[in-house]
């Protein structure tokens, strides 16, 4: 898993993830994810180029969108891939994190 990650305007942070989100990948996204949810307003985190995702990895990501909706900001996720939108709709992680599928449709559901 890589992970790249870009300061925005407003307090908005970009992170473009790449690889497979499973125990590994947990580990390497899990402390910076953190970091960002403490200190940035929103998030937009990019999966279009994650291939798979497991339980663990989408535990971090939930308790990224929770640190950031207690302080009143919000984590989007932007262009993920049919197979990790399959996974995420089974868990019904897509009822509490909204989608989008284009930078402005993400920068428009993170400044809400």
């Amino acid at each position: 898993m890589q992970i790249v990650t870009v300061d925005g305007e407003g307090g908005i942070a970009r992170v473009a993830l790449t690889g497979k989100l499973d125990i590994a990948g947990a580990e390497v996204i899990s402390i910076p994810l953190a970091t960002l949810s403490g200190a940035k307003q929103g998030i937009v985190v990019d999966m279009s180029g994650v291939s798979f995702i497991s339980s663990i990895g989408i535990r971090h990501i939930v308790m990224a969108a929770k640190a950031l909706s207690r302080r009143n900001g919000r984590l989007v996720l932007l262009k993920p891939t049919p197979m990790v939108v399959e996974v995420l709709t089974t868990a019904r992680i897509i009822e509490i994190i909204p989608i989008a599928e284009t930078d402005a449709e993400a920068m428009a559901l993170v400044e809400k």
